[in-house]
């Protein structure tokens, strides 16, 4: 998978600036650049976030994978979260609580989906687990505005993942969903990073992936 800077969001002066404030001027942009798409677009892409994320090794070698249900704004996951709920992966979604609080809880159908609070994604309506529930996933499907090739992440600002990332298994491959456009070289380009954001190991997108933190030996 090839990286292009062409039309790439970026602070012209990153230098001196607070690292939160370049933050989100790339969060503005990359949103402003994502608001463009029609939704036949975004359905042509999740059909192809779903080949290519369920096909990964990391993926379909898994027991039980981490997910997360797209907002809107984000890269549509249901195509995805159905295939591989139809092959038999246990599949977990974050179920969001107060604040910064954390939770998870199984997948079960797109039915049984709800909308807990206004402005969240939908939500599994069953018992939640636990933060520690993590611990049992072996990929972890990962939000993402843009990623460099370095495994810098971009998030959405909240530092909910980053967080929850402390209770995943060391070995769990973290995966983040972006378009092509949204994956940066990190020579030239380097997503700002402070000291508590989680790098991720693989940048998919709807055409392919690749390793952006280093394959471990024999991947």
């Amino acid at each position: 998978m090839t990286v292009s800077s062409a039309g790439q969001p970026y602070p012209p002066h990153v230098v001196g600036e607070e690292i939160t404030d370049v933050k989100d001027q790339l969060r503005r942009a990359i949103r402003a650049e994502r608001a463009k798409l029609t939704e036949q677009a975004r359905s042509r892409a999740g059909e192809g976030f779903a080949h290519v994320v369920a096909n990964l090794p990391q993926v379909t070698a898994a027991r039980c994978v981490a997910a997360y249900v797209a907002r809107p704004s984000e890269p549509q996951t249901m195509a995805l979260l159905e295939r591989l709920a139809a092959r038999g992966t246990r599949i977990l979604l974050p179920v969001l609580g107060r604040g910064l609080q954390r939770d998870w809880a199984w997948f079960t159908t797109t039915e049984d989906l709800q909308v807990r609070a206004p402005g969240r994604p939908p939500e599994p309506a069953g018992e939640t687990l636990g933060v520690e529930a993590l611990a049992q996933a072996e990929a972890i499907i990962a939000p993402a505005l843009a990623v460099d090739t370095a495994g810098g992440r971009l998030g959405q600002g909240g530092g909910w993942y980053d967080r929850v990332l402390q209770h995943a298994p060391a070995d769990a491959c973290v995966i983040a969903m972006v378009y092509q456009e949204e994956v940066y070289d990190a020579e030239t380009r380097p997503l700002p990073r402070e000291a508590h954001d989680r790098a991720v190991d693989i940048a998919a997108t709807p055409t392919g992936w690749q390793w952006v933190r280093g394959a471990p030996a024999g991947a």
